[in-house]
């Protein structure tokens, strides 16, 4: 049970005040991972941003299983195998991918146009799932719960062979 693995990978794409561009990141989103992507609205109101309450400002879709792992490790190809030690937090990774036709086997479409994403993995160990049900919950021991940068950068290493730069 100390072992850890990939629990998921959320794909975020914020294309800001162009609504007709949402479409297109779900179209994105739906042609590199398969799913259906869901869109992202803003939470509060800035003028100054021109930005409205409840408007779409992105696209968004979470993917698990051996799905997820596939897709991380096609999104860490597309950056050359490489990634910032400022990437890895606890329990997390996050990197950004700037253009799409980085991953290998897409090409461009002037439909879409250019777009970057975040990407997110978050990492868990078998058991943590006792602290997020919902009938006999406990908390997990400290040790337990939570998964550390140098056991993230030991399964990067070991199982997609990535690099980690200073």
């Amino acid at each position: 049970m100390e072992n850890i693995y990939l629990e998921k990978v959320v794909i975020n794409i914020g294309v800001g005040l162009n609504e007709n561009m949402v479409d297109n990141a779900k179209a994105l989103i739906k042609k590199l991972t398969g799913h259906d992507a869901g869109t992202t609205v803003s939470k509060r109101r800035d003028p100054e941003l021109k930005l409205k309450k409840g408007q779409h400002i992105g696209a968004v879709s979470t993917i698990r299983g051996k799905e997820a792992f596939d897709f991380l490790k096609r999104a860490l190809d597309a950056n050359n195998n490489i990634l910032n030690k400022n990437a890895i937090a606890n329990n997390s990774l996050n990197f950004g991918v700037k253009e799409y036709i980085y991953f290998s086997g897409v090409k461009y479409d002037p439909k879409i146009g250019i777009l970057g994403m975040n990407v997110n993995a978050a990492f868990t160990r078998k058991g943590s799932r006792v602290a997020k049900r919902k009938r006999k919950t406990t908390k997990p021991g400290a040790k337990h719960s939570r998964i550390t940068k140098e056991e993230i950068t030991k399964y990067l290493e070991d199982k997609l062979k990535i690099k980690i730069q200073e």
